[in-house]
């Protein structure tokens, strides 16, 4: 694994406290492995753990789905680290239904607090340490499937789209503070929950054509590293000056005008 180095040769995050939230697998296990070989201390989340937590992470089992939750992850990030100047919010996911009219209240409830409120309660509990520091970096992950909404999903990308105008307006609250918020937006991207979504929607009735089989027209499908590459930037002093960003990482799937 290439470490980040900034222009002294030193190790970029080096020092620095990281959570990641849904950092068990896939994507979430990628950034864990960048931020530390970066040199940051890291406490990952998820769930349930995973044999494939990275090894020199911490890890701490949470269901971001609540408040309480949230509040937990937040008090073992605290003791754990002692405060955090990285968050990349990577919990997420949703299962396909055949059409919106097929997806129950409290599928819609569930979509809203994993994919959009789990990041606005534990940005809320996180933020006040960064603002007294004057310096943190937060990241959120969206979806490509965002501006072509389709019916199965309709609960997901509904909730990242709140996700991403939330971390436009946050970007602005927390600039004066020396904060920085940005968004990476993965496309089709090969994890096993990517999969099994994928899976699961291309057994529904009349998925044929959604989109359900289809490689980006780089060719392949994105690599979890891909991904990580992205956050990897964002938090690094190489970004310094960007905020209020949304990196679009998906080989060309969905173009945007």
């Amino acid at each position: 694994m290439t470490t980040i180095e900034n222009d002294s040769g030193t190790r970029d995050l080096a020092g620095k406290r990281a959570l990641v939230t849904g950092g068990s697998r896939g994507i979430g296990a990628a950034v864990v492995r960048q931020l530390l070989d970066a040199g940051a201390d890291v406490l990952a989340s998820a769930r349930s753990a995973t044999n494939t937590v990275p090894e020199g992470a911490a890890f701490v089992p949470a269901d971001v789905r609540t408040r309480a939750g949230a509040e937990a992850l937040a008090a073992a990030a605290q003791k754990m680290l002692g405060g955090v100047d990285i968050v990349v919010h990577n919990a997420g996911g949703a299962r396909p239904y055949r059409g919106s009219s097929d997806i129950p209240d409290e599928e819609w409830q569930e979509s809203l607090d994993l994919n959009y409120l789990a990041s606005v309660r534990l940005d809320s509990l996180l933020t006040p340490g960064m603002r007294e520091r004057h310096s943190g970096t937060i990241v959120h992950i969206s979806s490509a499937a965002v501006p072509v909404p389709v019916g199965p999903f309709l609960h997901y990308t509904a909730a990242k789209a709140a996700l991403e105008n939330y971390s436009r307006g946050l970007a602005g609250e927390l600039a004066p503070f020396g904060i920085r918020v940005n968004v990476v937006t993965p496309g089709r991207t090969a994890t096993p929950g990517g999969e099994q979504t994928r899976e699961q929607w291309a057994r529904l009735e009349d998925s044929a054509g959604q989109g359900a089989t289809t490689v980006p027209p780089l060719g392949r499908d994105g690599r979890p590293d891909d991904i990580a590459h992205a956050v990897s930037f964002l938090v690094s002093e190489q970004a310094s000056w960007l905020t209020g960003s949304n990196i679009v990482v998906d080989g060309g799937e969905f173009p945007r005008g």
